[in-house]
């Protein structure tokens, strides 16, 4: 797939998709790549993810919280707040209603 193409989605979605992982319990950013990776998105870089999170620390969907490690340097653990479980009902909600009939018109034309 065309590197550009999959950037200009994955700016779209990353949020939604880190609110979606942060809702199954607290992570690091390491943890979140990884799970994102594995759940097919592909590799997330840090300097793609990490502005993510902050940004989502500022406007309050997520908080922060260094810990040591037990075996190696501490780590900052992200978790949703109330107003982060919202956005993900609200944005998850909305992608949605968006992704259902752009699937429907791109598998029509595919299998044409």
């Amino acid at each position: 797939m065309d590197s550009d193409r999959r950037g200009q989605w994955l700016r779209g979605v990353l949020d939604i998709c880190v609110l979606a992982l942060l809702s199954e319990g607290e992570s690091y950013g390491y943890q979140l790549a990884q799970a994102l990776d594995a759940g097919g998105v592909g590799p997330i870089q840090g300097g793609t993810l990490y502005p993510v999170l902050l940004r989502l620390q500022k406007t309050g969907l997520v908080t922060a919280q260094w810990r040591e490690g037990s075996a190696g340097p501490a780590r900052k653990y992200y978790r949703l707040t109330d107003d982060g479980y919202a956005a993900l009902r609200a944005g998850g909600s909305a992608w949605l209603t968006f992704v259902r009939p752009v699937n429907d018109i791109v598998t029509k034309g595919v299998t044409r």
